[in-house]
């Protein structure tokens, strides 16, 4: 392998991120990092190895497949790779003790890590440097993200939408910033709302119907998911509201804007609480990454609510499919048995131990010999027993008062 100091050849692997958020912004893409480390790579004479990108991936952690594989090839290299170069450096990491330990680790196998925005060299100073200046980016971030935050919610309580895509049933104004009724998705919710509430359809038959009818769901599958039908449904952007009851929900200044007589829905601004959770697993060629996403509904208190057109579905409509929803649940298992005799009272007519309840695939229940299933002891044949409403003892089994 051709040496790395300063006899040989130098080499480079060219390393380009960019987050979810940023690809959503201008001047910031992949083809222009990439383009910017080739011209640097050729004015400095290197020999690029690969060229590895991250897309839609955050800097606030190592885990992601392009750093994954730009790890595994300076280790395989040994010695090969002069440099790892990114446009900036808080490219490899926006954590400052993170960017540390891939330092760290590249200079085990004599690579070192460069960026088109260093301010210092490899002295302790020109490192001091750049330490002090990324946790002063890190810090203007952490304000940016907190200024962020803010504005959103400020919006929210002037009664803008912020959101990525139009709730079903709505489309966005000309403005992107609030809601008008769309005709055709309201209709599909509305007879949703009418076999929930009306007729006392389940969501399965919901779920069938809209597939007979070629009715896509909101994300364009043909199948709906049963969830989100159920979601859909207790979202308050379908209930309407009273000018009274949007009092006590927006402020001021939204109902002032609001006509007394009207009718309005609720879109709820930090209704959830989500969390995300990566979850790595191997796979070829390196580590495979998932999401887990978990949520949980936030206090009415905690959140911002805004006015939206009224949707036209009946609010009794809405109330009694809320509540046929609470019926609407799969029961546990443990509703279906019969555990009533417990304590020895079932006996084995072969032997004369006690029967024990037993569960096969979670769906059929019943009672065996505690000695006859495990094959313990030789000599008993008892069969099952299945307990029945006004059962009588047999089968195998008989019932001894205690």
């Amino acid at each position: 392998m051709p040496s790395t100091n300063g006899h040989g050849p130098k080499r480079a692997i060219l390393y380009a991120r960019v987050s979810t958020d940023e690809q959503a912004r201008s001047g910031y893409s992949l083809a222009q990092q990439l383009e910017a480390l080739r011209a640097y790579a050729a004015r400095e004479g290197y020999e690029v190895l690969e060229e590895i990108a991250d897309p839609g991936e955050s800097g606030a952690t190592l885990e992601r497949p392009g750093l994954d594989r730009l790890r595994h090839l300076v280790a395989s290299e040994a010695g090969g790779v002069s440099v790892v170069l990114a446009q900036d450096r808080d490219r490899f990491s926006r954590e400052p003790a993170y960017l540390y330990l891939l330092r760290e680790e590249f200079a085990a196998h004599e690579t070192r890590i460069r960026s088109l925005n260093d301010r210092g060299d490899d002295s302790p100073e020109g490192q001091l440097t750049d330490g002090i200046l990324d946790q002063l980016a890190k810090f203007e971030r952490a304000k940016t993200a907190e200024r962020s935050r803010r504005g959103k919610k400020q919006k929210a309580r002037l009664g803008k939408i912020l959101s990525t895509r139009a709730a079903y049933g709505f489309d966005w104004n000309s403005a992107r910033d609030g809601y008008v009724i769309n005709p055709e998705q309201m209709a599909v919710m509305r007879r949703m709302f009418y076999m929930v509430g009306v007729e006392g359809q389940s969501l399965c038959a919901i779920q069938k119907q809209l597939r007979e009818d070629g009715e896509l769901s909101p994300t364009g599958k043909a199948q709906w998911d049963l969830q989100s039908i159920r979601k859909l449904l207790k979202r308050d952007l379908y209930r309407p509201h009273t000018y009274l009851e949007m009092r006590e929900i927006v402020g001021p200044d939204v109902l002032a804007r609001l006509e007394p007589g009207g009718k309005y829905g609720v879109y709820w601004f930090g209704e959830r609480a989500e969390t995300r959770k990566r979850v790595s697993e191997s796979g070829e060629g390196g580590r495979v990454y998932r999401h887990r996403y978990t949520s949980k509904v936030r206090p009415v208190a905690d959140r911002i609510g805004v006015p939206v057109p009224d949707s036209g579905i009946p609010r009794e409509w809405v109330d009694a499919a809320r509540a046929n929803l609470e019926e609407n649940r799969r029961p546990a298992n443990a509703g279906r048995r019969f555990w009533d005799l417990s304590a020895g009272i079932l006996r084995c007519s072969e032997c004369g131990r006690a029967m024990s309840p037993r569960t096969t695939s979670r769906t059929y229940f019943y009672y065996a010999c505690t000695v006859g299933p495990n094959k313990r002891h030789h000599g008993c044949s008892a069969k099952s027993f299945t307990p029945r409403p006004n059962w009588k003892s047999g089968c195998g089994a008989q019932y001894r008062p205690s």
